[in-house]
């Protein structure tokens, strides 16, 4: 069996109760919005607060569900609507919202054989999740995990003839250094695995990486909550997001009862960051009495599908460093580059250390990686990890407390992430098949991608940045007047009206920019290009022709 490597240490000390205060009453992006403290109210506005979001969505209705005969009729709940968690009724993760919900809803009338629908499919465009699209897994990964979730087979006399002898090889290292995959693991993930990530990092980096700051996850979502509970104290911490940006940040800020600053990118430059712009939003935020903790940067860009230059990089590590706040850089997206070049903030970090070692060694860094992207796409295997660099070693032994809460993440997806980091090699018996579906699935990416933004040049009234990573396009659409004002009579943004119509005739399902947030007066939908072939494009340029002809 394994050795235990050296884990970090931590002393329980007891924590002071904070009181909590309401919820911020207004989305987390609007411009009138003040993004002061928000200062502690009645509990009764608690208990009243109505459920809001920043895309007009509603969440559905709770069932009606009838008393239990034992109970008497007039015994109330301990727990409505009324009286939960108001951070969490508050928060709004428009992905899997109204427009998911309803598209699960059209997919079981398909399925019962409804046929007064004008389609036959309905197509989840909502979300980046490529094996439910036609992804196939990587062969080598499913190999080494079949045989490490049933080591027996290591044992058949026809092993040899099944699999490959570097996958046999591979899932005896793993089983050896982990035991049983069925066992907890160390809370900060299996050493072996974490010092496979760690020489991951030095290779593409070209800068050496330390595996007691890395942290397995169940996929970087887990990591982001991990991190982001452990750095916010309350309404007034301050954590900076882009504008738009995924909506797992502003959602798990609600919950955290922080306050997000949003910063808006450029479109215009290609949804890039101005860095005048942005350090006037750090100077207001703390003018404003704001404990700026954290910036939190994707890159590449989920919805935008943008790419950061290295100067655009370095330019907000000089910020973090002349400002005192952590950069939290989500590069789940980092292999899936279509023009360009990705470039990691630690690799920038540690040059600009290396260069100007006075004026950059009090940069925090928090780098997040996952198996759910890339050409893995193994969304539901539930594998990432998150690095840390420059943190106070206090704060880290107070996130290996949280982590250890849950005891460890999965190690099946633990085993994926060090397959993903650490793929089969040239001359490797499998790297021929490796190599040859990576290929594919990244030219079928590119190919989709630019495919979909040329349709969406040819429409009227819609424009688009030209792809550069990630797994969507995030068009603008000029939605008419006529159309805006139904949208205003049915209680909703204007983008969600667009998109849930779009829904209903078509059955392709694409998410709002509310949801992630815009710039007022502008209209966007976030759509993936994982869906194979034109039909689904050929359906969401026909709607648009008559939509625009309906409310012209």
């Amino acid at each position: 069996m394994p050795q235990p490597s050296t884990m970090r240490s931590f002393s329980r000390t007891s924590s002071s109760t904070s009181v909590l205060t309401s919820p911020p009453a207004t989305p987390f992006y609007s411009a009138s919005r003040d993004y002061s403290p928000v200062a502690p109210t009645s509990s009764s506005s608690i208990c009243s607060a109505s459920v809001s979001s920043s895309s007009g969505m509603t969440p559905p209705a709770v069932p009606n569900r009838t008393s239990s005969p034992i109970a008497a009729p007039s015994r109330r709940k301990a727990i409505t609507i009324d009286t939960m968690n108001p951070y969490l009724r508050r928060a709004d993760y428009a992905v899997r919202g109204r427009l998911a919900i309803r598209a699960e809803e059209l997919r079981e009338l398909l399925n019962k054989g409804e046929t007064s629908l004008p389609f036959t499919e309905v197509i989840n465009a909502n979300i980046g999740n490529p094996q439910a699209m036609d992804q196939k897994p990587i062969t080598f990964f499913r190999q080494v995990l079949s045989l490490v979730q049933y080591p027996q087979l290591l044992d058949n006399e026809f092993a040899d003839k099944i699999f490959p002898k570097d996958s046999l090889e591979r899932a005896r290292v793993l089983l050896n250094e982990i035991g049983s995959i069925g066992a907890y693991s160390q809370s900060q993930g299996v050493p072996y695995i974490r010092t496979s990530i760690a020489k991951f990092i030095e290779k593409r980096d070209g800068f050496s990486a330390d595996p007691n700051d890395i942290y397995l996850a169940g996929g970087a979502s887990s990591a982001v909550s991990s991190l982001l509970t452990t750095i916010c104290g309350g309404p007034e911490t301050g954590v900076m997001i882009p504008v738009p940006q995924y909506p797992l940040y502003s959602a798990t800020l609600t919950i955290a009862n922080a306050t997000p600053i949003p910063y808006l990118l450029d479109e215009t430059t290609g949804w890039g960051t101005d860095t005048k712009y942005i350090a006037s939003v750090v100077k207001n935020s703390i003018a404003k009495g704001v404990d700026l903790k954290a910036m939190v940067v994707i890159n590449p860009c989920n919805p935008t599908g943008s790419c950061l230059s290295r100067a655009e990089i370095k330019d907000i590590i000089t910020l973090a460093a002349e400002n005192t706040f952590m950069i939290i850089a989500d590069e789940v997206y980092q292999t899936n580059i279509y023009e360009g070049e990705f470039h990691s903030f630690k690799k920038v970090l540690r040059e600009l250390q290396r260069d100007f070692p006075d004026k950059y060694d009090n940069v925090e860094l928090a780098s997040l990686h996952s198996t759910s992207k890339g050409m893995v796409g193994e969304c539901g295997q539930r594998g990432g990890y998150i690095e840390l660099v420059g943190i106070d070693e206090q704060v880290l032994e107070q996130l290996y407390k949280l982590v250890s809460i849950s005891l460890c993440p999965a190690v099946s997806g633990q085993v994926l992430t060090e397959l993903m980091v650490n793929p089969p090699k040239p001359g490797d018996e499998s790297y021929p098949v490796y190599k040859a579906e990576y290929d594919a699935i990244y030219k079928a990416l590119r190919e989709r991608a630019f495919s979909l933004f040329n349709a969406f040049k040819e429409m009227e009234g819609v424009s688009c940045q030209e792809p550069k990573g990630a797994m969507y396009l995030f068009p603008t659409i000029s939605i008419p007047q006529k159309a805006i004002k139904e949208a205003q009579r049915r209680n909703e943004e204007p983008d969600q009206y667009y998109c849930l119509e779009l829904l209903e005739q078509t059955g392709v399902c694409v998410i709002p920019g509310s949801g992630f947030g815009q710039k007022d007066g502008t209209y966007h939908f976030r759509t993936t290009f994982l869906a194979p072939g034109e039909d689904y494009v050929r359906r969401i340029i026909a709607f648009h022709k008559e939509f625009l002809q309906k409310y012209s």
